[in-house]
């Protein structure tokens, strides 16, 4: 499968799941467009980096995806986006009568609000080209839900709505809006709570995995980045193109349950 000639803008991509799907896009010939809120050398030289490796062009572009100019900036600022890869999002537990209203607002903005705004000016871009694939990052929670997580729970499932009206509107189009729905993805950040977690509880470090982390993830086993960009590629791809307007989940059969 080739992405060559494409130009794929991924939000919240410096680092987790968004890099590693930068990383397989790239991989499949995708020029590349990486973000995040930061503007440190860093985030510039991945873009240098993977540009490098995979013989695309690649750029990092920062925008604050909690705000609604700066995500439409970003599409703007890219210039082309024939793929858009919304996958910015952030986290927080609490009981709905203590959640910080400060926080519920940040997570609806950057982990729905964003997709919004971002898809609303890459459209166009799609349409003049002829061709366009909107890919929601969501979660096993925008199917499903825990406790704790009212607002992530709230975003993911508005972000999976979402996806299904942008389907409708571009189904006489060369044009689909999918979202995937991992369960628990191994990245830097889940890796960095396991020792923690092992204090906390008193168990090794499989104990924690299988009976903490994955304690919903039938398979016992983490998804991987390269397996969500992969299932990115796919929804690419010109087998995919009548797949629109539903969400995959890459879940080890949480939502099976």
């Amino acid at each position: 499968m080739s992405l060559n000639g494409k130009t794929a803008v991924i939000t919240g991509s410096n680092s987790g799941i968004g890099l590693g799907i930068a990383r397989e896009m790239a991989k499949a010939g995708a020029d590349v467009i990486l973000n995040s809120y930061t503007d440190n050398d860093e985030d510039h030289a991945l873009a240098a980096e993977i540009a490098k490796e995979h013989g695309v062009k690649a750029r990092y572009i920062a925008a604050d995806m909690s705000k609604a100019d700066d995500c439409r900036r970003l599409i703007e600022d890219a210039g082309v986006c024939d793929i858009l890869v919304n996958n910015a999002g952030i986290q927080h537990v609490a009981p709905i009568e203590e959640f910080p209203t400060g926080k519920w607002d940040a997570i609806i903005a950057i982990n729905m609000s964003s997709a919004f705004h971002t898809t609303a000016a890459a459209l166009p871009m799609m349409r003049k080209a002829g061709w366009g694939r909107v890919v929601n990052i969501a979660s096993a929670h925008g199917l499903t839900a825990s406790p704790y997580k009212s607002a992530y729970v709230a975003a993911k499932h508005g972000v999976v709505g979402m996806t299904k009206v942008v389907a409708l509107e571009t189904a006489q189009e060369p044009i689909t809006a999918n979202a995937i729905c991992p369960g628990y993805v191994l990245t830097p950040l889940v890796e960095e709570q396991i020792p923690d977690t092992m204090k906390e509880y008193d168990m090794t470090r499989d104990e924690v995995v299988k009976n903490v982390l994955l304690k919903r993830q039938p398979s016992k086993e983490f998804a991987t980045v390269e397996q969500l960009g992969g299932t990115v590629n796919f929804l690419c791809s010109d087998s995919a193109a009548q797949i629109t307007g539903t969400t995959i989940s890459v879940d080890g059969g949480w939502t099976a349950l």
